[in-house]
């Protein structure tokens, strides 16, 4: 009761407050009382979670958040969260659930009945219902009426037989991704992807498909039922590896460039808003843990990998050093600071980060694209001088920003066949 009259006192709407439960933990401090509503029966719990201003809880439903970070105007309508961040203006609807490792950036929304663990939406990206979107990165699109989308009753497929969760897919990438100008990719309700899987910019994947394999910048996939097939499986052989490993090397790849443009570009805008630099913090954390769960994943694959060769035998024996490699060992891409600068600038000036990067000029655009991009093709150079037959043999990502190294190897990047997780 001391914590929900601390709340009355400084001027947060509670309509009911006899019927909210928080935390003894929860501190009020990091509860903002600018335009805050917490509607009947939720509940605030975690000593980190952060409710910033114009913040609505639970005007569809009661909402539970636990150590969750809600940036400005951000709605959760009816649902349950955990060690989650919500940038500006993201809104769930009812029936949400959302666990560890999510991060949903300016505006992105979901409607009735969403469930996200160690997920990614870049602004804008919109979500139907009855959607299971888990261990994926989705960007695209340049503003709410030109947005990435999926649609209801669409299924991340990110557990194989073998108990294996190595299979985060990338819609769309981090290095373009940012710069809020690519054209969004759509996925098509009461539809799926079996991760890993790489999807490109402007692509559409039709309702209905089941998407098994890459595919490009501005293609159309309709993917129909495939033929019964039935064939002898072992769960204790794997196939090649190398694919499933080369995929998660770029995705880990990504998130690190991820990491470094919230630390040098997105920054200064946080603390622009009260309570910001928490939300900043929050979101750094969720970047360094999602990049923890990649490694742990992988490595638990490989783990499972018999050593019966000697590309296998070099894999297992240096998984962890390549895990080290990609979440910590001091990157030699050289920042662009003259573009920190003029983003630091307009942050000060009090332009929100959205206008501030639609109003980068072409120049810095592809400057600060550039950069992230060498960052990926950075550590995967360094990935494939642990595992040299890593680029040789591995199905890669098919479309633009595509490390170099991949985009040169003998193989045709051309979709695969058969799902890209091993069975």
């Amino acid at each position: 009761m001391r914590a929900i009259a601390a709340l009355l006192d400084k001027g947060v709407n509670i309509p009911i407050p006899l019927s909210l439960d928080i935390g003894a933990e929860v501190d009020v401090d990091r509860i903002s009382a600018d335009g805050v509503t917490i509607h009947p029966g939720c509940r605030i719990r975690g000593g980190r979670t952060v409710i910033s201003a114009g913040v609505t809880l639970g005007s569809e439903g009661p909402t539970t958040i636990e150590d969750c970070r809600l940036g400005p105007n951000v709605s959760l309508k009816g649902g349950y969260a955990a060690n989650a961040v919500f940038l500006e203006g993201a809104n769930l609807g009812l029936g949400h659930q959302v666990r560890e490792g999510t991060l949903l950036e300016e505006e992105a929304s979901g409607a009735h009945c969403v469930g996200l663990k160690q997920t990614i939406l870049f602004p804008f990206v919109t979500l139907g219902s009855l959607i299971n979107f888990c261990d994926c990165l989705l960007s695209g699109g340049t503003s709410r009426s030109n947005h990435s989308e999926v649609g209801s009753s669409y299924i991340h497929f990110n557990f194989t037989p073998r108990g294996d969760k190595a299979t985060a897919s990338l819609f769309g990438d981090v290095a373009r991704g940012v710069m809020l100008r690519e054209p969004p990719i759509f996925l098509g309700g009461q539809g799926g992807a079996v991760g890993p899987v790489t999807v490109g910019y402007g692509s559409v994947i039709a309702a209905g498909s089941v998407l098994r394999g890459d595919v490009p910048d501005g293609q159309l996939a309709i993917v129909g039922s495939p033929p019964s097939t039935q064939m002898p499986f072992n769960q204790s052989i794997y196939r090649d590896v190398n694919p499933l490993v080369a995929k998660n090397v770029v995705y880990i790849a990504n998130l690190r460039a991820l990491q470094e443009w919230y630390r040098r570009a997105r920054a200064p805008f946080f603390a622009a808003h009260e309570l910001g630099e928490l939300i900043c913090e929050g979101s750094l954390e969720i970047l360094a843990a999602a990049m923890s769960e990649r490694s742990k994943r992988l490595q638990a694959m490989v783990a499972k990998v018999s050593p019966d060769d000697e590309d296998r035998a070099r894999l297992r024996e240096h998984i962890a050093e390549l895990c080290r490699v990609l979440l910590t060992e001091p990157l030699a891409t050289p920042p662009p600071d003259e573009l920190f600068t003029v983003l630091a600038q307009a942050a000060a000036s009090g332009t929100p980060y959205i206008a501030a990067v639609r109003n980068l000029s072409p120049n810095y655009v592809a400057t600060s694209t550039a950069w992230l991009e060498e960052i990926v093709e950075e550590l995967w150079t360094r990935s494939i001088a642990l595992l040299p037959t890593l680029v040789l043999r591995a199905a890669g990502v098919p479309h633009r920003g595509t490390p170099a190294s991949i985009a040169a190897s003998p193989l045709p990047l051309t979709l695969r066949a058969g799902p890209p997780a091993p069975s």
